[in-house]
């Protein structure tokens, strides 16, 4: 029996180098600078951002385009980079910290409305699972299917909501509730709304897209074979030999 698991490992591979490279890579080496090794907020801002400025100068060059999430980690990074240089109100510190929920709920929306919904990218490896068949279905949906198409706007229109209104929650309170309250209660309210989004977006897009995932790839299996097991390929029968 054969297996498909190089193809399998390198489905995996190209789905969740991009969202390694765009968005874990510049977000673990800014804590890691900051926490890690103690440098300023301002120093590891600077230092996690030079990953990203790096991968949209090299899609430009090299693809001829702008790498969107690259570019949007790189954005967020120079607003706190500008917002750092403010200081002395207390409030206003504790504001800030939404700043890039905001940005992130903005790029979101934006790219949405760009028809290239910008969170494709971190649910695609989940739904995939670095799988062949699924990697195949998925591009089937997309470019056949308006209801696949509709869940996967849907999905990032969720996430760029939920963001901005975190975003809003966080900075009326910054301003509303005593600074003591808004240190513990900014954690809270993120940690909520991340909650809220997973569920969401999971009940309205990422359920129905993982069923129509499941479905595409039973009838691929059904069409490449119709007499025999899912997977399995079947020869045709010999043609009879003529008689002379």
């Amino acid at each position: 029996m054969t297996t498909n698991t190089v193809p399998q490992r390198q489905s995996r591979k190209n789905t969740f180098a991009p969202l390694i490279m765009d968005v874990a890579v510049p977000v673990g080496s800014y804590y890691l600078f900051k926490d890690g090794l103690g440098t300023s907020t301002l120093m590891a801002l600077g230092l996690s951002s030079v990953v990203s400025a790096v991968r949209v100068a090299w899609s430009v060059v090299r693809e001829r385009r702008v790498n969107a999430l690259a570019a949007l980690i790189l954005f967020v990074n120079v607003v706190g980079l500008l917002l750092s240089f403010v200081s002395g109100d207390p409030r206003l510190m504790l504001a800030k910290d939404s700043g890039a929920s905001s940005a992130i709920g903005i790029g979101i929306l934006v790219s949405v409305a760009l028809g290239k919904p910008m969170m494709t990218a971190g649910m695609k490896p989940w739904l995939v699972k670095g799988d062949a068949d699924k990697e195949a279905a998925w591009e089937r949906l997309r470019s056949g299917s308006p209801a696949f198409r509709r869940a996967e706007r849907v999905f990032s229109v969720v996430w760029g909501v939920v963001l901005l209104g975190e975003c809003v929650v966080r900075v009326v309170g910054a301003y509303t509730l005593p600074v003591d309250t808004m240190v513990w209660l900014g954690s809270v309210i993120l940690v909520a709304a991340m909650v809220l989004g997973f569920l969401v977006s999971g009940a309205l897009a990422a359920g129905p897209m993982a069923g129509m995932l499941t479905a595409e790839v039973k009838a691929g299996a059904r069409t490449f074979a119709p007499e025999g097991r899912a997977g399995e390929t079947r020869t045709a029968a010999p043609a009879p030999a003529l008689a002379r």
